[in-house]
């Protein structure tokens, strides 16, 4: 919505039309637009996908450009069918760009063997985060975990009144299990995740970055793209387990060389994924201070919103709704569901079978010395 948005100022006098093409928003308007041949269609590769195979009152042989933001996270493999697709619908001798703030393996092996003399820019990059950026860590037994993230927005919220903070989960439903907890604890803030409709995530947002809540509770889908200005702090629930990851994610604050403070809880499991983190940004993160006593007084009340929070998600059907979502998603494809979850279920199976008998081989190796 971003880049849509910014093409419209930028093409509004040359009379620019656009169409975006997203999951979450109404398909046959969208597909209406994209028969009126607009110049610029921004998408996400499964929501375009979906078009191609459902309908033919459109054609992309006439594009001159793909551009690929975030090229990084879309060739990671999460999208290869839908990819496959889309490029079988446009034609051959286009141009083609990819945008990433990070290499990847992947991204310089297409360098190296899919393109004919590439062009390719790399900005200096031996400081992967600001210097403005104050990068800390709490190092918390597992089970008091959310406790401590309490306690953490507490002395912010007290320093920083009018503060903005974004909370960054690992999965959807903890992001809105968190979400839930912290407006029954008095926090009121917005919930951003991938299983929310776009009208939803939409308003969400709008609420962050109008100051109308100045907490975010979300995934990793608000971790890349989104121009929030004023974010004073980043607050990881959890480790990335991938470095990249804790990147884009505290790159959310201390933007346009603004001051900005990033804190991630740390387990006793997640020591080599902060070492991991810390070797890639070359910079070791300060402890940061917290006070025991204050968070053993929360403690309880912290767990029992959390667990009443987990309960009435179950009440709405949080899993289901996710497990129908991946079924339609499967039917659009012509696929089986049933039979897609057979497959899996039977390669988990044979992958457990075969550690078994890695197992039993080892153990009459180690019986036989």
């Amino acid at each position: 919505m971003q880049i849509a948005e910014q093409f419209r100022v930028v093409g509004k006098t040359a009379g620019l039309k656009d169409c975006v093409v997203i999951g979450g928003m109404d398909m046959v308007l969208q597909g209406k637009e994209l028969a009126e041949r607009p110049h610029v269609v921004i998408s996400t590769p499964g929501r375009l996908a979906d078009h191609l195979e459902s309908c033919n009152t459109f054609s992309l042989k006439r594009i001159k450009f793909l551009v690929l933001d975030e090229a990084d996270r879309l060739l990671e493999g999460h999208f290869n069918e839908q990819l496959k697709t889309v490029f079988g619908a446009l034609p051959k001798n286009r141009q083609t760009l990819l945008f990433s703030a990070t290499i990847t393996p992947t991204l310089e092996e297409l360098r190296n063997i899919a393109m004919s003399d590439p062009f390719c820019y790399s900005a200096p990059a031996d400081i992967v985060t600001v210097e403005e950026l104050d990068q800390r860590y709490v190092l918390i037994p597992s089970h008091v975990r959310d406790a401590y993230l309490v306690h953490v927005i507490q002395r912010f919220v007290e320093r920083t009144p009018k503060g903005s903070l974004i909370i960054f989960t690992s999965t959807c439903k903890k992001c809105q299990v968190l979400s839930m907890a912290l407006r029954s604890l008095g926090f009121q803030n917005a919930a951003l995740h991938s299983q929310m409709r776009q009208r939803e995530r939409l308003a969400a947002l709008a609420t962050f970055k109008s100051n109308t809540m100045r907490i975010l509770v979300a995934t990793d889908v608000a971790s890349r793209g989104l121009d929030i200005p004023c974010v004073e702090l980043v607050l990881n629930h959890n480790v990335p387990s991938a470095p990249k990851d804790y990147v884009h994610r505290v790159g959310r604050t201390a933007r346009a060389g603004r001051g900005g403070l990033a804190v991630t809880l740390v387990t006793q499991y997640d020591v080599k994924l902060l070492h991991a983190i810390e070797e890639l940004i070359n910079t070791k993160l300060n402890l940061h201070q917290t006070k025991e006593p204050e968070v053993l007084k929360i403690l309880t009340q912290v767990s029992v919103a959390v667990r009443e929070a987990e309960i009435r998600l179950d009440e709405q059907d949080f899993d289901e709704r996710r497990e129908v979502n991946k079924r339609k998603a499967l039917l659009l494809k012509g696929l089986d569901p049933d039979k897609v979850e057979a497959e899996k279920r039977q390669r988990k199976e044979e992958r457990r079978r075969q550690l078994r008998q890695q197992f039993k081989s080892r153990k009459k190796k180690v019986t036989a010395e």
